[in-house]
């Protein structure tokens, strides 16, 4: 595998129609790119034992296919999730993990707000009517203004930000939470900083951008959609996990909270039996909130760069273990 090229480049699995953008720029960089698509272990493990480099989408690299792998260097996700790398075997390694932390930042904060939009609106509601022959406003009652909900944000990076920003055009009251996030830096962006508990009593839409993390995981469940309104809606646009499904269901089924819009789920695409699917008041879309043409080039692009930055003996720029590396 390493005589095509100065390096070898497995692409262990993509959804995209090709691969021109990677090709292109590790080509340039004197290296060969192999394209797969890998959905085990096994096939990863065959498929990229002997390479330099992975550019991975939703593979499992875990710490089997990590021990498996005899010259590789580097790792690089498309995205900014790493989910489905064992950061941990790879440090122990000490493979680079790359991430792209930075391409479609306007893409998921326009799309929350739209997700908020047919929320509060009633959109699908009314779309699904009209299509059965029921032309009738009333069926959508009651329909709030939006200048006069209260908006709260669970976690505060720069996607939350823009969500802030975009949000206060339309005149809604901005609060959220994030232990990690200063007041100055909440008080920047004119959001007012509050504790999860008051966030998820006071707010009349939740959206949610936390990461995945140990910490995140099923963080909101039943005892927290309990503290939430009656009329409030749920959306989420970070990670599917971070929400206990079983818990948002019986919330929902129950009349706990209004509705939800989800662009996330714990299981990706829902099985057909998904209890979700049945109910009327939640709203999906395909995870697809960091899509339009320009954030999908700028991610196979920062991606496939990043990657030829470290086998070039450069240091890129999404380096998620970056610390454990240099305390290993």
């Amino acid at each position: 595998m390493s005589n095509r090229g100065k390096f070898t480049v497995v692409v262990t699995d993509y959804d995209y129609p090709d691969l021109d953008i990677e090709r292109r720029i590790i080509t340039e960089a004197g290296g060969t790119l192999i394209p797969a698509q890998c959905r085990s272990e096994e096939e990863v493990i065959q498929k990229a034992k002997d390479a330099h480099g992975l550019l991975t989408q939703y593979a499992p690299i875990s710490r089997k296919v990590i021990e498996a792998l005899s010259q590789c260097r580097v790792i690089a996700r498309y995205g900014i999730g790493v989910d489905n790398i064992d950061i941990s075997a790879a440090t122990q390694r000490k493979i680079v993990v790359v991430n792209v932390p930075s391409y479609c930042e306007e893409e998921v904060a326009s799309h929350t707000l739209a997700l908020i939009l047919a929320c509060v609106r009633k959109i699908f509601l009314f779309n699904q009517a009209i299509r059965k022959g029921n032309w009738d406003w009333k069926l959508g009652r009651p329909i709030v203004r939006l200048s006069e909900q209260k908006l709260g944000l669970i976690a505060f990076g720069k996607i939350a930000k823009m969500v802030a920003r975009k949000a206060r055009a339309f005149g809604f009251s901005l609060m959220g939470f994030d232990p990690y996030v200063s007041d100055e830096e909440f008080a920047a962006e004119g959001v007012r900083k509050v504790d999860l508990d008051y966030l998820l009593k006071n707010s009349d839409i939740i959206c949610v951008h936390a990461p995945l993390t140990q910490e995140t995981r099923h963080m909101l469940g039943r005892e927290e959609f309990k503290k939430m309104k009656s009329s409030s809606f749920l959306v989420n646009t970070s990670r599917g996990a971070v929400v206990d499904e079983k818990a948002l269901y019986e919330a929902l089924r129950g009349g706990q909270i209004a509705g939800a819009a989800l662009d996330v789920l714990e299981e990706e695409p829902p099985g057909k039996d998904s209890p979700l699917l049945k109910l009327d008041n939640v709203i999906f879309t395909p995870h697809v909130a960091w899509y339009s043409e320009s954030s999908l080039k700028e991610l196979r692009a920062k991606a496939a760069t990043d990657l030829v930055r470290v086998l070039e003996g450069k240091t890129p720029q999404g380096f998620v273990n970056r610390k454990m590396i240099n305390e290993s």
